[in-house]
């Protein structure tokens, strides 16, 4: 009986074995990611500091920051669903500084009807949060140049077209919003932290894994009583 029970016996414990280290290996992924999310909302609850000289995407990523200047007219429009102020166009436009740099400003959500309407040039102190956003992958289609339609945040590309330099804010306020647009200002709800979920899913597998196991080293006791 005992060689008949072996196999299972070795066969379960292996198998609850992987299923509960992939289960620990998540919780150790939340505990990851939930020390990613606090020090990512600090950045955006911090008192808004002047522009960087020389911001680095691992180091200023997410940090508040404030400026002064005046949007040139410029702007790309970058196709958007499933924000919280609805589908239209994110308007990415070139922000000339008072100190002289001239840098990307994310404006905000641009309604699909008015993508021709003429954009606010005036002067403005803005408040908002650098930010080397990854909305790529391998399936984004690249830019429609003629239609000025883009289909995600490309810092590089985008401060090459608009001959700014690679540094992207969002605008969280401004002291003369832009009438067209509506401010999209950075938050940390779009980050997925389903860690827990997978870990509770590997555990019940674990779970149901021993059972059948064990109803399997049963069945194969009964048989040989039999």
């Amino acid at each position: 009986m005992l060689r008949q029970i072996l196999f299972p016996f070795v066969l379960g414990i292996a198998g609850c074995a992987v299923l509960l280290y992939l289960g620990v290996w998540q919780l150790q992924r939340l505990e990851w990611k939930e020390d990613i999310l606090s020090d990512l909302e600090a950045r955006l609850a911090a008192d808004p500091l002047p522009l960087p000289a020389s911001p680095t995407s691992t180091a200023d990523n997410y940090t508040s920051v404030q400026a002064s200047g005046t949007p040139t007219g410029e702007e790309l429009h970058v196709l958007v669903s499933g924000t919280a102020a609805g589908t239209g166009y994110r308007v990415i436009s070139a922000f000339d500084t008072n100190d002289g740099r001239r840098i990307l400003l994310d404006q905000g959500l641009l309604p699909l009807e008015q993508k021709d309407a003429p954009p606010a040039t005036d002067r403005t102190d803005i408040t908002g949060n650098l930010i080397w956003p990854d909305d790529r992958n391998s399936s984004t289609p690249d830019p429609d140049l003629d239609k000025n339609i883009w289909f995600a945040r490309d810092v590089d590309a985008m401060a090459t077209a608009l001959a700014t330099e690679p540094l992207m804010v969002v605008a969280s306020t401004s002291s003369s919003p832009d009438p067209r647009t509506t401010l999209l200002p950075v938050d940390t709800s779009n980050i997925k932290n389903d860690h827990l979920e997978y870990a509770i899913t590997w555990f019940l597998l674990a779970l149901v894994w021993a059972v059948m196991s064990l109803f399997l080293i049963y069945r194969t006791t009964r048989q040989k009583d039999a």
